[in-house]
């Protein structure tokens, strides 16, 4: 497989390792939004959240849980992002969680900040959506 993420688990690529645990390693992300950028990625090559089993997940969960309270001793501050799916924005096709420090003036922004077209969506369609998601 060719997937960068999948290499570094197995040490093909050096990385700068954090931690690791039984599904799940930490480490610094080799091209940095800021001081500090952390990636949390699953051992098993998994394209989407969903695409992980139970215990994959609350592994992951448990290490970013763990991990942001340490990235968040840098400015106080931690975005956690994930990208789900390709048009989701996500470029490497292994789940993925980045641990972001923020500060002011970083120049990033809210999650809102990156959509220029908000939906605006009707009583029914919203009802609609409503019924499509709850479990």
């Amino acid at each position: 497989m060719d997937c960068i993420f999948c290499k570094i688990i197995s040490g093909e690529i050096k990385s700068r390792f954090l931690k690791e645990t039984k599904n799940s390693v930490s480490f610094l992300d080799a091209f940095p939004l800021a001081a500090g950028h952390v990636l949390v990625i699953p051992k098993n090559h998994h394209q989407k959240i969903q695409d992980m089993t139970v215990d994959e997940n609350t592994d992951l969960f448990l290490l970013v849980h763990e991990m942001v309270a340490k990235v968040d001793t840098i400015t106080g501050s931690t975005l956690v992002a994930i990208h789900n799916g390709k048009e989701a924005g996500q470029e490497i096709p292994h789940v993925h969680v980045h641990l972001v420090p923020r500060k002011k003036g970083d120049s990033a922004g809210a999650i809102h900040s990156m959509f220029t077209s908000p939906v605006s969506l009707t009583e029914s369609e919203t009802d609609e959506l409503y019924n499509r998601l709850k479990i």
